[in-house]
């Protein structure tokens, strides 16, 4: 009888320790999680605390030995991204771009609404909403010499060419590249011919029908 009563005191003290860690336990996981600020322990503190570095900005990372390359790989272009533009900015570039391919498909409807909204963001200001140099820049003459795309020798000019103006600006207008990408300046260049080609079949088509009249009114004559 005697065994069975400490065995039974044995198991009662072991009961009473288990309540009394469990209570502990209990109290240390609430107590922890009451301050956000400081959670208790953290099993990857860099993930929690990451050291904030503004892009570009100069740190101190490599002389910590942390490999950190702040811009892109040399070669590399982002994924979507058109090839970069590689003619210079001079004569020999100018001269050279008018070989240059337009890499885009021709635009579908959608693409070419966006393109129209683009060149009237961007351009309409002073080449006009129809390209014929009358936007609000060029009506009040506060900017000069602004093309008239209208005019037969901007239609001839090469896409390339017009590409390339658009990336490092000529004359008076300065370059786009840093409000539109590379994809969006193509676009605009696609519309700006788009219309000029509309524009060239409707001019046709008006001296068609002028020298039909004149052909008909002399012939009653």
């Amino acid at each position: 009888m005697k065994i069975v009563k400490n065995i039974l005191n044995v198991e009662g003290h072991l009961n009473s320790f288990k309540g009394v860690c469990f209570l502990v336990l209990s109290s240390y996981l609430f107590t922890s999680c009451m301050d956000k600020r400081h959670p208790g322990r953290i099993y990857m503190p860099d993930m929690a605390y990451s050291r904030a570095y503004e892009a570009y900005a100069t740190n101190n990372l490599k002389n910590e030995g942390i490999n950190y390359i702040p811009s892109p790989v040399q070669g590399t272009i982002s994924r979507g991204d058109l090839f970069p533009y590689t003619l210079p900015d001079d004569s020999n570039g100018y001269k050279m771009s008018s070989g240059v391919k337009d890499p885009l498909p021709l635009l579908n409807a959608a693409d070419l609404s966006e393109a129209q909204r683009l060149y009237n963001i961007n351009c309409a200001i002073c080449h006009g909403v129809n390209l014929d140099a009358q936007g609000p820049m060029a009506t009040s003459g506060k900017v000069g010499g602004i093309a008239n795309l209208q005019l037969d020798q901007y239609k001839a000019l090469p896409i390339g060419t017009m590409f390339h103006v658009t990336t490092y600006g000529k004359g008076n207008m300065g370059s786009y590249a840093s409000q539109l990408s590379k994809k969006q300046r193509w676009m605009v260049v696609q519309y700006v011919k788009s219309q000029q080609a509309k524009q060239s079949a409707s001019t046709t088509d008006s001296t068609k029908v002028a020298g039909k009249d004149s052909t008909a009114s002399t012939a009653k004559k």
